[in-house]
Order: C-alpha cells, then structure tokens, then sequence
C-alpha cells in the first residue's frame, strides 16, 4: 500500500493513513509552513496548516506522505539531519511530481 495506489483510486486517503499510523491534524502554523510530519513513539503526526485551500492542503498531505514512505523519519543522526532538511523536502517533492506523471 503506498501513495500511488491512492492517487489511482485503488485505496482511499483513510486506508493510507491508517497503513502509516498516522493522525492527521489541522492547525494554525505560520504562513510560510504548509505542514510537516514527525513520528513520536511509534505515531506518525502529520500537522496541516489549516489557512491553506482545501487542495493545496491534499498537495501537502500528499508531501507529507511522501516523507514516511521514503523512510525520512527514520534518521539515526538527528543532528545530521538538521543540515539535510532541503535535500529531504525537494527529494519528497521529486516523488510525488514522478508519481502524478
């Protein structure tokens, strides 16, 4: 199961999110975030800034997704992966860019 069997209509964005472990959250942020994703014991927390259109907010879920599935979460190095935020941000927009098409 994986972001290309949603964008195809085969699963739905609940059967996703439920795969992943992941609670879904809508909240105030500020307006240069769109979103982002942690995982806290074992949860998936995706958090989306809740002034965002209702299509750009599936853009960034879609994004959101795309970090869990291509394993960024998983990092040893926490401190290491502060230096290698915009690589994993422009590597997560690549995937969903290389699904749609």
């Amino acid at each position: 199961m994986n972001i290309k069997n949603l964008l195809s209509g085969e699963i739905t964005q609940c059967d996703l999110i439920n795969y992943y472990n992941v609670t879904l959250l809508y909240e105030q942020l500020p307006l240069s975030v769109n979103g982002l994703v942690f995982n806290y014991d074992g949860i998936n927390f995706i958090i989306i800034n809740d002034n965002l259109s209702y299509y750009k907010r599936k853009k960034t879920l879609l994004h959101e997704l795309a970090h869990i599935e291509l394993n960024q979460l998983c990092q040893r190095d926490k401190d290491l992966f502060a230096f290698h935020i915009q690589e994993y941000e422009d590597e997560a927009d690549r995937y969903i860019k290389y699904l749609l098409n």
